[in-house]
């Protein structure tokens, strides 16, 4: 934070004072300074022997040697001294050493942060002797690139796993995720991937008792969940935190410590704008010039800014730990001002003034379209077709070579022309050399080769059936001729084998209950005859069975390959004719498909996955009723986001059926054991399953090409 003060004076002595003034910038801390027993007192850099090393100066040895990170871009190590003051009274320190460019000392809750400025990312060692802290930077020949952020250069070919993962609840109910490292050559990636944080630790393994997902909401700390997962040769920590946080990482020898704690607004303070990233400050004056104001902004921001000779004008202001960019835009905003930035050179003035100066610019940019020579360019395209480029170019969907005006999507100036060929596949442009650039650099984005997708179905359509038949047929009757007559018969699927030993019988049935049969199989039977002691009557049983199992499976797997957002179809089956009166009233033939049939539409992701828009149908044949032949359908219509290479079951019907009959002569089938002579029984159970399985593969660019 930079504080500035100014009393009311008049504007002749106004520069004079601002002179006096003095200019400071700080961070709030925990403990005040007066209070710290530990204080960096100086920070230098020198180069011994060809390596450059940091010389930082404290008021008494320290216990442990600093925490302490490094980052590639931009290249910095930053160093952490627990307990410290910034006792250097100012928080730059130019350097201008070899690879050192400068250090940045900021004092932050109960730390104090080193920051070393570097032009190319190296390692680093630190040694200490006494008060004095030792920081030696390896060449940057000899350091070797790594992830965006790392807390150390990973120097190890060998896999190395992690010792632990734990979670405990810090101080000012931050959560803190502590990892035991093998050694301290782990490199370290950390990235905020949405609104949660990734942590992947290089050349490394997880074991499988750490691979697990902690739910930590309990311990009231803004990280909801820490998912610790193996990927590669890396292990992979997700941070899921909740609400508004802000993180921190350090680490200390073999452990790593991610910090992950609340953001508390105060009250005090003016609360930072969207987009506003500078650092902050403290702004405190009584009429001011405006003119000043904007020169000490300038000085405490290195930008360099302009002001034009129209700015006038005192303003009276206080502002508290705001971003410098923010409170630039408040006092422009208080006064009726602008800016146009370029590069780090500022131009204020005001707002009609700038407005103005724009119109200006583009009048003059307008007059150079009209007056500057026309030139025209061939473009050969390879995938994409002319008609579609041209009518871009042209900002409409006609077909003229040559359109006037345009509409507002056109690339083209009002001076330029398209002719399309559709037969070499080449266009010709005429146009200003301005806009030439603008259409090849369209053309090469949009005459890009479409990936491909192979889609794979699988429809799997299972049936099993169980049926099982038992009945009987129970009669008598009186023998044709006396004496000794045995007659039996015995009957499988409606063949009769009968064995005759005396004269011929007079059946009459009184019980006809028999087996009914299954699927066009007639039921088996057995037969008999007993006749009675005088051999004049005689009686009959004939009991029927049958038993059917059936199990079936179909497997349809229709596959097809299609462009990126393309829609295709592939379809196999029959036509069956059935008859329909015409207005005439005569009949005629029409036909009703049923076949197998997929129809896709795949949409690649950024993330690599398939979004796919999917209609199967299968349909087949079925009974014939009346005449006419029925249709079984099964349809699944619906849309789906699967990885490459994956495969995800859509859709699926299963079906059953179980049926039990009894038919039974009323008192008589109900006797215990007799009973069974005067009934008939039927059992069956059918079952149908039927799944369909999705998988599509992204085709490699170099297969898709032949």
């Amino acid at each position: 934070m930079r504080t500035h003060s100014a009393t009311p004076v008049q504007n002749g002595t106004l520069w004079r004072h601002l002179g006096k003034a003095v200019v400071w910038v700080s961070v709030l801390t925990a403990a005040g300074w007066a209070q710290a027993q530990l204080a960096i007192k100086s920070l230098s850099a020198t180069n011994q022997a060809g390596a450059e090393i940091v010389r930082i100066e404290t008021t008494q040895p320290l216990t442990s040697a600093p925490a302490g990170f490094t980052i590639q871009s931009p290249a910095r190590i930053a160093l952490d001294f627990a307990g410290a003051s910034n006792g250097i009274g100012r928080n730059l320190v130019e350097l201008g050493q070899g690879n050192l460019r400068s250090a940045n000392v900021v004092e932050a809750g109960d730390r104090t942060r080193v920051v070393l400025n570097l032009n190319q990312a190296v390692n680093y060692k630190t040694t200490q002797d006494g008060n004095v802290l030792l920081v030696v930077l390896e060449s940057p020949a000899a350091a070797a690139p790594s992830g965006s952020r790392t807390f150390a250069e990973s120097g190890l070919s060998d896999v190395a796993p992690l010792a632990n993962i734990d979670f405990r609840r810090g101080t000012d109910n931050a959560g803190r995720v502590i990892v035991d490292l093998t050694n301290n050559q782990v490199g370290v990636d950390i990235r905020q991937q949405g609104r949660s944080l990734l942590v992947e630790f290089m050349s490394t393994s997880l074991p499988e008792g750490l691979r697990r997902r902690l739910d930590v909401t309990d311990f009231g700390t803004p990280v909801k969940t820490v998912t610790a997962t193996q990927v590669g040769d890396r292990v992979r920590l997700l941070v899921e935190p909740t609400g508004v946080w802000e993180h921190s990482a350090y680490q200390s020898d073999n452990q790593f410590v991610l910090e992950v704690r609340e953001v508390k607004a105060d009250p005090n303070k003016l609360s930072p704008g969207i987009g506003y990233t500078g650092e902050k400050l403290s702004l405190n004056f009584q009429s001011i010039e405006v003119r000043s104001l904007l020169q000490v902004i300038a000085d405490f921001t290195n930008f360099n800014i302009i002001t034009s000779d129209s700015v006038t004008g005192t303003v009276t202001l206080r502002l508290r730990d705001v971003p410098w960019d923010q409170a630039l835009d408040i006092i422009l905003q208080a006064k009726g001002l602008g800016q146009r930035k370029t590069g780090n050179v500022i131009w204020v003035a005001p707002i009609d003034e700038i407005t103005a100066r724009e119109r200006q610019e583009f009048e003059a940019a307008a007059q150079v379209q009209t007056l500057e020579p026309l030139r025209t360019q061939a473009f050969q395209l390879n995938y994409a077709k002319v008609a579609d480029i041209s009518a871009q170019l042209r900002g409409d969907g006609g077909t003229s070579s040559t359109v006037e005006g345009g509409a507002s999507a056109r690339l083209l100036s009002p001076r330029g022309s398209v002719i399309p060929e559709p037969r070499t596949n080449q266009l010709f442009v005429t146009d200003i050399p301005s806009r030439l650039e603008q259409i090849q650099d369209l053309i090469s984005r949009l005459d890009v080769p479409v990936r491909q997708v192979m889609i794979e179905a699988r429809i799997v359509e299972a049936d099993e059936s169980f049926g099982r038949n038992l009945g009987v047929r129970l009669g008598g009757g009186r023998a044709g001729d006396a004496g000794n007559v045995r007659n039996n018969r015995i009957n499988f699927g409606g063949n009769y084998n009968q064995v005759t030993n005396g004269p011929s019988l007079t059946d009459s049935p009184f019980v006809n209950l028999p087996a009914a049969g299954l699927q066009d199989a007639a039921a088996a039977t057995f037969a008999a005859t007993i006749f009675g002691p005088s051999a004049s009557r005689f009686l009959t049983l004939e009991i029927s069975a049958l038993q059917s199992d059936n199990t079936g499976r179909i497997v349809s797997s229709p596959r097809l390959i299609t462009a990126d957002q393309t829609s295709a179809v592939i379809e196999q089956g029959v036509e069956i004719p059935y008859q329909q009166a015409t207005s005439s009233g005569a009949t005629s033939v029409a036909f009703r498909q049923a076949s197998l049939k997929l129809e896709v539409t795949p949409q690649i992701t950024p993330e690599g996955g398939i979004i796919l828009d999917v209609e199967v149908n299968k349909d087949s044949p079925g009974e014939v009723l009346v005449g006419l032949v029925t249709i079984n359908t099964n349809r699944i219509k619906t849309q789906v986001l699967v990885e490459n290479g994956g495969t995800v079951v859509i859709g699926g019907i299963f079906r059953s059926e179980e049926a039990t009959a009894e038919n039974k002569v009323p008192f008589l089938g109900d006797i215990p054991g007799v009973g069974n002579l005067f009934k008939n029984r039927s059992r069956s159970s059918e079952k149908r399953e039927l799944l369909v399985f999705l998988t599509p593969r992204v085709l490699a660019e170099s297969l898709s090409a032949r």
